[in-house]
């Protein structure tokens, strides 16, 4: 094994002594310093094109190193993707999680929105293990500098996962507020922006269609019946027209950006990541 430390632009350095102590099956831990701080999916995403280019292994385990992520995990994840002979990336399904009440009660929330936009249940995170012959395909995915589990999804790759639950905090307090929470959120549906895009403009069209015929009902309310309150067509009317234009020009809107978004290449982790990466240093070799 050998153990690859993303340090993402944090104050403090890994010292040299802190890794000198006899170990049975690890090789090599090495620290990438990032520049400046990215946010986790960069740092995983420059880390895994690290990897591509400078190592060959089996397979590549992703884990956070603040004890959430839980080294008897580790040992399941490897005898699950072992047992597939490994053919297949394996994510860590929670089967528990430790935040409050308050942070659960929005990753709810976000759960049912990400499923009604994307078609694809919020179950996983960046805990797994991959085939290193993965890295080929996601290396080059722009969807990876946004969300490492979600380009996986999207990449069509096989993928399993397996029930574990998430530890406890070695020291520290979890930065994942509100805000973190939202535009972590946002990252990951923007991998399926295509997916998100087509639906919001089905429903888009649906809407104006159903404004339309709202208003064809009114008119037929209106000149041929007598159940008409006078005034109340004209209002009728006319907030139904507004309602049909703003979604006409929601709809022509999401077209637009879509087809744009079909001609950028955008940000290329393969071709751009080096930008970031600061240093390599081995602190601990096994001789």
């Amino acid at each position: 094994m050998e153990i690859v430390m993303v340090d993402d632009g944090s104050v403090g350095k890994c010292e040299r002594a802190d890794f000198q102590g006899e170990f049975s099956v690890v090789q090599a831990i090495r620290t990438l310093r990032l520049r400046r701080n990215l946010g986790h999916q960069r740092a995983i995403a420059i880390g895994l094109v690290h990897l591509y280019k400078t190592t060959s292994c089996d397979a590549v385990l992703v884990m956070d190193a603040d004890g959430e992520d839980t080294p008897a995990g580790v040992g399941e994840l490897i005898r699950t993707y072992s047992q597939m002979n490994g053919a297949k990336a394996i994510f860590a399904e929670r089967s528990r999680r430790s935040e409050s009440l308050l942070f659960r009660t929005f990753y709810s929330v976000y759960k049912l929105l990400h499923r009604g936009l994307t078609g694809i249940s919020v179950r996983v995170g960046n805990f797994s293990i991959l085939p290193f012959a993965y890295l080929s395909t996601l290396v080059v995915m722009s969807e990876l500098w946004n969300h490492y589990a979600a380009a996986v999804f999207r990449s069509n790759m096989p993928y399993a996962m397996t029930p574990i639950a998430r530890g406890h905090r070695i020291a520290g307090t979890s930065r994942m507020n509100f805000v973190a929470l939202v535009s972590h959120g946002l990252s990951a549906i923007s991998v399926f922006g295509d997916i998100v895009g087509v639906r919001l403009l089905i429903a888009s069209l649906a809407g104006s269609l159903l404004a339309g015929l709202g208003i064809v009902l009114v008119a037929v309310i209106r000149f041929y019946t007598d159940r008409a309150i006078p005034g109340w067509a004209t209002y009728a009317t006319g907030t139904l027209a507004i309602m049909m234009i703003q979604l006409i020009t929601i709809a022509t809107s999401f077209t637009f950006f879509m087809l744009s978004n079909r001609t950028n290449l955008g940000f290329v982790p393969l071709r751009d990541y080096s930008w970031f990466v600061e240093e390599s240093t081995d602190i601990y070799l096994h001789e």
